[in-house]
Parts: C-alpha cells; sequence; structure tokens
C-alpha cells in the first residue's frame, strides 16, 4: 500500500512540475524553471520508489493518466483552458483506467 502513497506523492509533484512550466514562459522566468526542474526531479525520485514494488507499466499509466488528467482539470478551473463535453469524456476514461488497473493490481 506503501508504494501506491508514494505514487501519488509523486504524481501530485509531477503536476505541480507542469503548472509550474506554464509559469516559466518558456524557461525565461528562472524561479518557475527552478521549481519545475526541482519538483519534476522530485517526482521522478519518488517514483522510483514505487517501482521496487509496482511493475513499471503499471506505475507509469497511472503516473501519466491521472497526472494528464489533473493537468488538465487545473488548467479548465484555474487557467480558463476551453473544456469540451468530449474532452471531459476522454479525462473520465483515463481517470477509469487508472481505477481499473489499480483494481486488478496485485502489488501489496
Amino acid at each position: 500500500m506503501l508504494a501506491w502513497v508514494y505514487l501519488f506523492i509523486a504524481i501530485s509533484l509531477e503536476v505541480i512540475g507542469t503548472i509550474s512550466l506554464k509559469f516559466s514562459n518558456g524557461f525565461t522566468d528562472w524561479r518557475f524553471t527552478f521549481l519545475s526542474l526541482g519538483v519534476y526531479g522530485l517526482s521522478f525520485w519518488v517514483l522510483s520508489l514505487t517501482l521496487r514494488i509496482i511493475p513499471v507499466g503499471t506505475a507509469y499509466a497511472v503516473w501519466a493518466g491521472l497526472g494528464t488528467a489533473a493537468v488538465a482539470m487545473i488548467g479548465w478551473l484555474f487557467l480558463k483552458e476551453p473544456m469540451t463535453a468530449l474532452k471531459a469524456v476522454f479525462l473520465l476514461m483515463i481517470i477509469g483506467g487508472v481505477v481499473g488497473l489499480k483494481s486488478i493490481s496485485t502489488e501489496s
């Protein structure tokens, strides 16, 4: 179970890194540049801890899928990015896939 906690921490860090990347303005704002690079590094490190238990295919699919869905939702809610019904359906499909992967996993 601890591996899944680590995985969700890694996802949270990846989301922070991606949003920081947006605010770095193509790496022209050094504060957000260093924040994004540092947080991405921490995210990869914590992700590597999960790979001791969770298979890489499952861990990466969950990490990338939930990170993508979270960033899309943050973009819609806070950055005024467009959200269509079709986009929402596909985001729900990503989340459903993650739930499915977790439900069939045999890791502790």
